[in-house]
């Protein structure tokens, strides 16, 4: 990764609320405050820039200039700077952000226990998986939940990264968490004690039938390590068939997804990734593995990511077939590029292709078996499109 370890010297200036502008009237005239022309024109002359302009404006004329924090100021900056280019994906981190990113992706961290996704268009944060044994599934927190308000602030306008920040802390503080629940968008209020979280990103077990079963939550640097042993363990339980979950999985690393993929695809290509300069990454499989028993892969849409790389490679060979609903559609990956000061840049760098050449951005990956998933309230622990999956894996082996 390249690094930049010069930040651009600028301050953004943002006036918002409902007194942006002070009405002054007197004797029938308004008064409005300018900078002396002249010296405006002055500093142009002089070669300053508008930020330097706006700088002055703040310290000669800002009400509550004597209360400005200059790091927040040019942090807000920074960030301003990425999110002006309009791309939900490539976001600016100061450096405790960025931390807490690594941690992320390192699969540990001290918070609840939840994994949430944003939709892009809406900004809402939902809960897509909640982990077992985690202070948010004994608190209650469920799947579906839209998070609403953290610790008295209200998140529905906030990017994740700031949201996550708010949630996450020192282990045993508690955190006061407000979501919306249900079609009705019920508030439910809880108060969870944080606690050291090791990700668990995959669940399996035997299923009837010896038809095994791996759900994968997100695809971090754990994660390959836990499905091997899920797999390993399944295999030496004489698995039949396999359905691989990737329902509500929002992504993660591309280098985790190839290297499951490596373990069921034959010999041949991957994904391959492409830049603004045209030029093309490949990630290929060997011929040492591959999974020829009957397969499944659950996907809906919040699989998104690395997950529509997982679910487009098993498409594209015809190894397996996809269950569930059309994928959200992300075909593009971001590259992280740090800076000196501990902070980062995530940026969209290039688009993706699946083994036939489809790149799915915006369009996502049509199931071959299309299941619409059905709540049961008088067996909320059902699963019509689980069941759908495991339905035509018994089709297979009995073939």
């Amino acid at each position: 990764m390249e690094e930049n370890s010069n930040k651009k010297e600028f301050w953004k200036g943002t006036l918002c609320g409902a007194l942006a502008v002070l009405l002054v009237v007197m004797i029938g005239m308004t008064a409005k405050n300018y900078l002396p022309v002249s010296k405006a024109e002055q500093n142009v002359a002089n070669g300053k820039s508008k930020i330097k302009l706006l700088d002055q404006l703040i310290e000669e004329k800002f009400l509550y200039s004597d209360e400005v924090d200059q790091e927040t100021l040019e942090e807000g900056a920074y960030a301003g700077y990425i999110e002006a280019l309009g791309d939900p994906y490539t976001i600016y981190r100061d450096a405790e952000e960025t931390e807490k990113y690594y941690s992320d992706v390192d699969g540990e961290f001290y918070g609840i226990g939840v994994l949430f996704s944003q939709n892009t268009e809406t900004k809402l944060i939902t809960a897509v998986h909640v982990y077992e044994d985690t202070p948010a599934g004994k608190a209650g927190v469920r799947v579906g939940d839209i998070l609403y308000e953290v610790d008295g602030v209200d998140v529905t306008d906030m990017n994740l990264d700031e949201v996550v920040s708010l949630v996450r802390g020192e282990e045993n503080t508690v955190v006061n968490i407000v979501v919306l629940r249900g079609e009705k968008k019920e508030k439910v209020e809880m108060d969870i004690t944080r606690e050291k979280i090791q990700s668990q990103t995959v669940q399996y077990e035997m299923k009837e039938e010896e038809i095994g079963y791996i759900r994968i939550t997100e695809f971090n640097k754990v994660t390959y390590e836990q499905f091997q042993t899920a797999f390993d363990e399944l295999e030496g339980q004489n698995m039949k068939g396999l359905i691989v979950d990737v329902r509500n999985n929002p992504g993660g690393l591309l280098d985790v997804v190839c290297e499951i993929l490596d373990q069921l695809l034959p010999e041949g290509k991957i994904v391959y990734t492409k830049d603004k300069e045209g030029n093309e990454k490949t990630q290929y499989s060997d011929e040492e593995h591959q999974f020829t028993k009957p397969l499944c892969v659950l996907a809906d849409q919040n699989s998104a990511s690395a997950s529509e790389i997982f679910a487009g490679a098993i498409q594209d060979y015809g190894i397996g077939t996809i269950v569930g609903k059309k994928t959200f559609g992300k075909g593009i990956v971001q590259s992280v590029f740090p800076i000196s000061d501990g902070s980062s840049v995530t940026m969209t760098t290039m688009e993706y292709y699946t083994p036939n050449g489809r790149n799915i951005h915006k369009k996502g990956i049509e199931p071959d078996i299309e299941v619409e998933y059905q709540y049961d309230e008088t067996n909320p622990d059902a699963d019509n499109q689980l069941e759908a999956a495991l339905e035509e894996i018994r089709k297979k082996l009995d073939q």
